[in-house]
């Protein structure tokens, strides 16, 4: 590559300069153990082309020229190679000598001591010592080895997955794995395996990249294959380039999916998660997130004014939101909401569903098996942290290029930033293992079909029944002493919709609970009791003004080419409080009335349309929703139960927080176990009993043809299916049936008894 000549140049005349330190000849001449042999070495790093292909703009005109550029190319639309010099010079310096790198090359040299810099030198060319947690540190050695023993065979990637799968498994290695939900960026090595629990918020447009690529040494005219699979940049040795026209070259393809944290994540989830890891982290002195463009000069008076660095990281107590660094720039930035980038372009919008989130957006590479996942599932994936200032720099100079032909250039500049965020803000992570997870609950075993899960399962079910009634009295102090409504909330909490008959949703339980005190006091302190018993959740309040200036619709944007989030972009089994006492009299405009039809499609059907302007796409949910009101909710319902408080607090506060300190957290941890075991139970129905509901129900309809519906028929089959589920039974008994029509009875009751006092219809 043309580029990469001068920046060879500039590494030899580096070296000319260096004085060796004392014993440096000795040491580089004694023997060291390596751990591949010679042709399977990992090369170190110099010139990096990076592996996403865009030729376009200026960089393709300096190519016809003779320029700066590679030799030949891909027409693909992701090809990214063919950069001037002038612009591929970075803006790392260190005190260190590094070899050069295509982007990151300094302009300028700086050599402050022969014995520090050729120690530098020797570190970085000299092979790394194996040891036994070089899968967790440098799995770049491991697929290296990989790589150079099968390279003539093309199942090399499928060891590579099956090797990390193996290590996986190995006396719980999983928690040894440092997770982006827990740590910070900067706390990561760059290029050490971690694992991302996220929901697919967006999936972007395939990508092609250089799976397998060879470089030659214009000097001995010898080559080595290298592979692209895991890197966003190619990985070249000293005194070497890499050959375009190579007949060994493989392009492949690969997904880029845009994760986010799962949305409403409860805090105990997190705390669980974070008490189970054994991941032992420090902050990267590899990788530092302040630091992202300055110039040389910048640098020097920074190193003569040490005051000055000071002054810019602590800030001058002015506007925050101006184009000066951050206090502290790490990945936990408020969601929804923006982050100012390096370059002071406009706020970078991590795009959260909800607003107020916390917690790291990533791009997660796919590279097989993507078409298993979609959008809004939740994966657990483990893969390549790659947070290489590289693409920064690339990416920016193509957002800064004035001069692209817009007929050349087919991405937008807003797409440019939204696909290719800087690294340190929105890290990258090329997959080696993900799947879906079956559940959210930390506190379960991961799959349930493992013979060890099977324990698990089986003990817990044989103490079902002390359980359930712990947490009905929990929950019946938590409704102010209603036993019925806490009985609802119970089996509204462990429905899920188990199938789907057309467009029919089977087993949702939406809950409309009325009667609740005409403040947000109340309604709040329930939210906080489910907050604590399930996965995730989010409290919505029906508000004129949230209705009005809400996004609830996730829409398309076609000039970013991204699917912008909306508060219903929810992950599966997530719990959604709509607190519909706060709801005044005013006047709902048109995006308002689009908001609460979304509310109720999304009840009725367990759908959400997502916006695409010129159509409208179907998102099928799962989506449990309790609705609290004042009288019977505007919105539709699977079955209202009116709240009849036994005792009024003085102070609702203090009586949840004591309700809450009163139960003990391994009490509470078996109310999380219960909700969320349940759900995952298979149920069934026998011949011999869906005959004598049958025959029960035509009876039911003689006594009372008026008020007796098939509606009444599928409620009380639900509040049966669910009532026995609780019970730790997956097959309708006699006796559930009979309790579902009695708690059903009751429940009508209330409703017929509020109807007489207020004189109006519920």
């Amino acid at each position: 590559m043309k580029g990469t000549v001068k920046l060879n140049s500039v590494a030899e005349e580096a070296k000319r300069r260096l004085v060796p330190a004392p014993g440096f000849a000795a040491a580089m001449a004694a023997p060291r153990p390596r751990p591949f042999p010679a042709a399977a070495r990992p090369l170190p790093p110099s010139s990096r082309p990076p592996l996403r292909w865009r030729p376009r703009g200026r960089a393709r005109r300096e190519e016809e020229k003779g320029g700066a550029g590679g030799k030949g190319g891909f027409g693909s639309r992701r090809h990214c190679c063919g950069r001037s010099e002038r612009k591929r010079r970075g803006r790392r310096r260190r005190a260190e000598v590094r070899g050069p790198r295509a982007g990151l090359a300094s302009g300028s040299w700086r050599l402050r001591g022969a014995g520090e810099a050729a120690a530098a030198a020797f570190a970085r060319f000299a092979p790394a010592m194996p040891c036994v947690a070089d899968w967790l540190n440098n799995p770049f050695s491991i697929v290296q080895g990989i790589f150079a023993q099968h390279t003539p065979n093309s199942d090399w990637e499928k060891k590579v997955t099956d090797y990390f799968r193996e290590k996986l498994k190995e006396n719980n290695a999983t928690n040894w794995v440092p997770s982006l939900n827990d740590v910070p960026v900067h706390y990561l090595k760059p290029n050490s395996l971690v694992k991302f629990r996220c929901m697919v918020q967006d999936m972007f447009d395939p990508e092609f990249y250089m799976g397998v690529y060879e470089t030659v040494d214009p000097n001995t005219n010898a080559r080595v294959l290298h592979f692209g699979k895991y890197r966003d940049v190619a990985e070249c040795g000293p005194q070497q380039e890499i050959d375009m026209n190579s007949s060994q070259t493989v392009t492949l393809e690969r997904q880029t999916f845009y994760c986010v944290p799962v949305p409403g994540e409860s805090a105990w989830v997190k705390e669980a998660y974070i008490s189970a890891s054994q991941a032992r982290v420090s902050p990267s002195t590899s990788y530092t997130p302040s630091r992202h463009k300055r110039s040389y000069e910048e640098d020097e008076d920074m190193e003569q004014h040490p005051s000055k660095q000071k002054e810019q990281h602590m800030g001058s107590g002015g506007d925050s939101h101006g184009c000066g660094e951050p206090k502290r720039l790490e990945t936990e930035a408020s969601a929804g909401h923006h982050l100012i980038s390096p370059n002071c372009s406009p706020p970078l919008d991590l795009n959260f569903p909800l607003p107020g989130e916390k917690g790291p957006a990533c791009l997660v590479k796919v590279y097989e098996s993507w078409d298993t996942f979609k959008v809004n599932d939740v994966l657990e994936v483990y893969g390549i942290l790659s947070v290489d200032p590289v693409l920064s720099i690339v990416n920016n100079e193509e957002r800064d290029s004035s001069t692209l032909d817009p007929m050349e250039c087919m991405d937008t500049a807003e797409e440019q930033r939204v696909h290719s965020p800087p690294s340190s803000l929105v890290p990258r992570i090329h997959v080696i293992l993900a799947h879906k997870l079956q559940h959210l609950n930390p506190l379960l075993p991961a799959c349930l079909n493992e013979e060890e899960s099977k324990t698990f399962v089986s003990n817990f079910m044989s103490e079902l029944s002390p359980v359930r009634a712990e947490l009905l009295g929990f929950l019946t102090h938590a409704l102010l002493g209603d036993s019925l409504a806490a009985e609802y909330l119970i089996l509204h909490l462990i429905s899920t919709v188990y199938a789907r008959r057309d467009v029919l949703p089977l087993g949702k339980f939406t809950v409309n609970l009325s009667g609740c005190p005409r403040n947000s006091i109340f309604t709040e302190h329930i939210y906080r009791i489910i907050q604590q018993l399930v996965p995730a959740s989010y409290r919505l309040q029906m508000t004129i003004e949230n209705m009005n200036q809400s996004r609830f619709i996730p829409r398309k944007d076609y000039t970013a080419n991204r699917l912008v989030s909306g508060i219903l972009q929810l992950a599966s089994n997530t719990s959604l409080v709509i607190d519909e006492t706060q709801l005044e009299q005013g006047q709902l405009d048109t995006k308002g009335v689009h908001n609460v039809k979304a509310l109720g499609n999304l009840i009725t059907w367990q759908k959400v349309d997502y916006d695409f302007s010129y159509h409208q796409m179907e998102f099928p949910c799962n989506i449990n929703v309790l609705i609290t009101s004042e009288g019977r909710s505007l919105l539709p319902s699977d079955c209202q139960v009116q709240l009849q408080p036994q005792i009024i607090p003085p102070n609702m506060e203090e009586y949840v927080n004591s309700l809450l300190t009163a139960v003990l957290p391994s009490v509470l941890n078996k109310f999380r176990i219960y909700l969320s075991l349940l759900r995952l139970l298979d149920y069934s129905i026998s011949d011999e009993v869906t005959k004598a509901v049958e025959e029960d129900f035509v009876e039911m309809r003689k006594n009372d043809p008026e008020s007796i519906t098939a509606d009444d028929l599928h409620r009380t089959l639900l509040v049966a299916r669910f009532l026995s589920l609780s019970a730790g039974q997956t097959t309708l008994s006699r006796e559930r049936w009979l309790r579902a029509k009695q708690l059903e009875a009751l429940r009508k009751a209330r409703l017929q008894q509020q109807k007489c006092v207020n004189g109006n219809e519920l």
